[in-house]
């Protein structure tokens, strides 16, 4: 199951009231969200990205109708990717805005990406859902990214990536992670290691 998001926390992303995310919901019914058994709506990534392109094209001046007929003419065009062929990626973090950053930044690569925001569900998805990388943040669930990078190395199944804003490379890599990364971690640089990881494990297998 991939990542969701609130409509409180869409509208922050994208800077939209809620109420113009919901109207947008009502009139044109092309972006409708899962229910949780609360009655919250529920965005996916995809669902996300495409109010982004409605949003960016009413700041262009088109009005949101033609940006939803413009939506719906661009999905028709582009099927959307089958995420069962794309390498999976769990992004272990403990901030929001960076788990967006990275999710944002790998997907447009064309990865596959999992967010958690603890180091107990992070390990479990590990062993779910066997991805081929995870990105811990060692600041995790108060500060149990080693241990985490401990445990998902025990269950060899892919490549592990540390990240910190704190000084913590050498405690990361003798904690069994594959690389480390000093935060704020620059996009090219992300991507450059995870392209590196994964290559390297591919390879070694």
């Amino acid at each position: 199951m991939s990542g969701v998001y609130s409509i409180g926390a869409v509208a922050r992303m994208l800077d939209l009231p809620v109420a113009t995310i919901r109207n947008w919901e009502e009139r044109y019914a092309a972006i409708l969200p899962e229910r949780s058994a609360g009655g919250q709506r529920l965005y996916s990534h995809r669902q996300v990205e495409a109010l982004r392109y409605v949003a960016d094209q009413v700041a262009r001046g088109l009005s949101a109708a033609d940006a939803h007929r413009l939506l719906s003419e661009r999905a028709a065009r582009q099927p959307e990717p089958d995420d069962r062929a794309r390498p999976l990626v769990l992004i272990a973090e403990r901030d929001p805005v960076a788990a967006q950053l990275a999710q944002s930044v790998l997907r447009s690569e064309g990865y596959e990406v999992e967010p958690v925001f603890g180091a107990a569900v992070a390990e479990a998805l590990w062993l779910e859902r066997r991805p081929q990388l995870a990105i811990v943040e060692l600041m995790i669930s108060g500060g149990q990214g080693a241990d985490l990078c401990r445990r998902l190395k025990r269950h060899d199944i892919g490549a592990v990536l540390a990240s910190s804003a704190l000084e913590g490379r050498d405690e990361a890599l003798a904690a069994g992670a594959d690389a480390f990364l000093q935060k704020p971690v620059d996009p090219a640089d992300l991507l450059a290691a995870v392209k590196d990881l994964l290559t390297e494990r591919s390879n070694g297998q």
